[in-house]
């Protein structure tokens, strides 16, 4: 889409809270006519008052992302609503996943998976249809800086949004010849209520607890440092409105210095920091390396 189309229909994903709630009423702010999907409309009270508040409206759409039938159910009404348009597919709903690869149940990656990945996929073929036949519109995969770097001991999270990088670099190739736009938004911490949702690990051998003790220290950090969910929106709107498109935007705490600070490392050098047993020395490398700094003294226990 360009400047000179600014407006027009879209739908947001997981649009109950933190980003999707955001991307959903910033774009209503914008002019589009807005369907934010959530997964129980009765306990969606936060996101219609805030809409309200801030002059907008979101029309709710009740859809489960992990279900075929409750996504192609949800499209349906959507585009029985809109006379079979759809401008804007922001795929935004999604899950955590915390665990080392060898204590990662099977079941989990495949609930990670199925949502994080299927889901946006069971969407973006509900909409692309239609764009394609129209020669416009724009797919926005939500993705992580943890689709970009191996983030620590959230292995099933971390291969989803990988998974969802790469989908999303074919798909731009895919459906450019068609005049649809594809943008990957790659969040580092932003105020999200997935933080108390995203809190156990298994920690069955006990082999592992450094790396959960590490990446909870990182998350401790990070959320009293996390971005306005509503910076997030913005990027989304340019993201899809300007008139010189990126693939990739990174947004958030942490997002621009980690995937800077990973990209010019070595691999060697990546692995090498996982061989060190201090936590102190690997905070330091830590903010040697990424210019974070994780050692405030807000110390999670793993247990």
């Amino acid at each position: 889409m360009t400047n000179s189309q600014q407006s027009g229909v879209a739908v947001v994903t997981g649009a109950n809270s933190g980003i999707g709630r955001a991307t959903a009423i910033q774009l209503a702010v914008q002019g589009f006519t807005v369907y934010g999907t959530v997964r129980d409309v009765a306990r969606a009270e936060k996101l219609a008052d805030m809409a309200a508040g801030a002059g907008a409206e979101v029309n709710l759409i009740e859809l489960d992302v992990a279900s075929d039938e409750s996504v192609a159910a949800g499209f349906a009404d959507i585009l029985n609503d809109t006379n079979g348009v759809i401008d804007v597919l922001v795929n935004n709903a999604g899950i955590g996943g915390n665990a080392v690869a060898e204590e990662g149940p099977t079941d989990l990656y495949l609930d990670v998976f199925n949502i994080n990945v299927c889901g946006a996929v069971r969407c973006l073929q509900q909409a692309l249809p239609g764009m394609r036949q129209r020669r416009r519109g724009a797919i926005i995969n939500i993705t992580s800086l943890a689709g970009r770097v191996a983030a620590l001991a959230q292995s099933p999270y971390v291969a989803s949004k990988w998974a969802l990088e790469g989908l999303s670099e074919g798909l731009a190739q895919e459906v450019s010849p068609f005049g649809i736009r594809v943008a990957i938004i790659e969040p580092g911490v932003t105020r999200s209520a997935i933080f108390a949702k995203n809190v156990d690990v298994p920690n069955q051998s006990g082999a592992y607890t450094a790396a959960y003790r590490r990446m909870f220290q990182m998350y401790a950090v990070a959320r009293a440092n996390a971005t306005d969910p509503f910076e997030v929106a913005k990027v989304i709107h340019h993201a899809i409105t300007t008139e010189q498109p990126a693939l990739r935007y990174a947004v958030s705490w942490g997002a621009t210095e980690m995937i800077a600070g990973r990209a010019a490392m070595s691999d060697e050098e990546w692995v090498t920091l996982g061989n060190i047993a201090d936590d102190d020395d690997y905070y330091e490398a830590f903010a040697m390396r990424f210019g974070l700094e994780l050692r405030d003294g807000s110390q999670i226990d793993s247990r």
